[in-house]
């Protein structure tokens, strides 16, 4: 910790105002208390950004936590609490809101930075969930310690420290911080990579974090050098109406492959861990297809358009609907549903099937008025929107949740919510395991 005193202080200048995302978790009071030493010896402005999400019991106690600590320290506060969500992917709309709460704060104060506590094992964590899930160069690099926004610098000074480190600095100066226990919940494929993979790689390599550091930083050298040269083309095959098809089908798939990439990451500047490459991929499809005309939707309500030979991404206004054929991996306007090959969770966010019981291929759509489906260790069938109701689902989720069903309509799964009798349990005969995930908890 003390080598990222060292940087803060080489960083910051008199008269520097810091905007530091603080949440009252230990890696952000931690961040906090290193901002305050800063000030000690300089003449800076540190400006506490505190969010309430209404989403946890706690949240009351934290906000006032972090209030008193900001006051006895004469440093000033600003806070924003979430009263409503308008949207099905609750994450998702706390992050943008958070992040627009800071963007406000940086232009109300005329801030120097924009500071957040991601750490070493938060990078590692993420750079393995995308090389999973499958990326982009630049999504495989993870996230920088320093990004320019232009007016401001996005700046992550604990990238090149871990966990342990921030909790045993945390200790010695006797500071208190709150802990969220979703963190520990095995749900989260965040946290089964924390608890499983991440204790291994430091028992082979105590400073693995490092490596990962760097492997980010040469990732990030390598797509700055693409993207330099996919600007140079699209300088030559896009207009008003898009991508020039033709003209795009000329280069080879990795130049097509990169020119997409290249676009989604226009549209999807803070969310590009929501896009995989099997989206790229379907894109690709799309383009190359005889067909005159078709759409593919992606996340946050995108869609990918062919309009004969001009090739698009843009909002859709009308995501209402949707139906999908599941091959290895759907995503939804409000999650991802894909299949996996293996899962000791025996939660609502994993099904077991077994092919014999079911007709393939496996679809999935958004509900329909009158939809039934005979709930897992229940007799007869029961209407999803009683479901719904009984497991007091938001109203705001029920329009577009994903409704899973075999080719002969039988309905198998209300992903997060119940299964059905088509379930098998974790020891019983199964050839298909299908997996939730509502979001990607990417910030703190």
């Amino acid at each position: 910790m003390e080598e990222v005193l060292g940087k803060l202080d080489k960083l910051l200048k008199d008269k520097d105002i810091i905007i530091a995302a603080i949440s009252g978790g230990p890696d952000s009071m931690a961040l906090l208390d290193l901002l305050c030493k800063i000030k000690e010896k300089k003449d800076i402005t540190i400006v506490v950004a505190h969010v309430n999400h209404k989403l946890r019991k706690e949240s009351e106690e934290e906000k006032d936590f972090v209030c008193d600590y900001a006051t006895k320290r004469k440093l000033i506060y600003e806070y924003m609490e979430i009263k409503e969500y308008q949207h099905d992917n609750l994450e998702n709309e706390a992050r943008n809101k958070r992040y627009e709460f800071f963007k406000e704060l940086v232009q109300k104060y005329k801030a120097n930075y924009l500071m957040t506590a991601h750490h070493g094992d938060d990078l590692i964590e993420t750079i393995l969930m995308r090389l999973v899930r499958g990326s982009s160069i630049k999504g495989y690099s993870g996230f920088r310690e320093m990004l320019d926004m232009g007016t401001y610098k996005l700046v992550r000074p604990l990238i090149s420290v871990t966990k342990e480190d921030i909790l045993n600095y945390l200790d010695k100066n006797n500071l208190k911080y709150y802990l969220d226990k979703s963190n520990n919940s095995m749900i989260y494929t965040r946290n089964r990579y924390r608890k499983k993979v991440l204790p291994f790689l430091k028992e082979e390599n105590k400073n693995v974090h490092l490596k990962f550091l760097k492997f980010s930083e040469e990732l990030e050298q390598v797509n700055n050098f693409i993207d330099n040269y996919i600007k140079d083309i699209l300088n030559d095959i896009k207009n008003n109406k898009g991508i020039n098809i033709d003209k795009l089908l000329k280069y080879d798939d990795f130049i097509i492959k990169k020119v997409i990439e290249y676009e989604l990451s226009l549209i999807y500047t803070n969310d590009l861990f929501r896009v995989s490459d099997s989206n790229t991929i379907a894109i690709m499809n799309l383009i190359k297809l005889k067909k005159s005309n078709g759409i593919i939707n992606l996340p946050n309500g995108y869609v990918a358009i062919k309009d004969y030979n001009n090739f698009k991404i843009e909002y859709n206004k009308n995501i209402d609907e949707y139906y999908y054929i599941l091959d290895k991996e759907v995503c939804l306007p409000n999650g991802v549903i894909r299949v996996i090959q293996k899962s000791n969770i025996k939660s609502n966010y994993v099904l077991r099937l077994n092919s014999k019981d079911i007709t393939l291929p496996i679809i999935i759509r958004s509900k329909k008025d009158g939809d039934k489906m005979s709930v897992k260790n229940m007799k007869g069938s029961k209407k999803i929107k009683d479901i719904f109701i009984d497991e007091k689902v938001s109203v705001l989720k029920r329009k577009n949740y994903p409704i899973v069903m075999d080719s002969d309509n039988n309905i198998l799964w209300l992903p997060g919510v119940k299964k059905s009798k088509f379930d098998v349990e974790t020891n019983g005969i199964y050839d298909i395991i299908l997996a939730y995930e509502e979001d990607y908890n990417e910030y703190k």
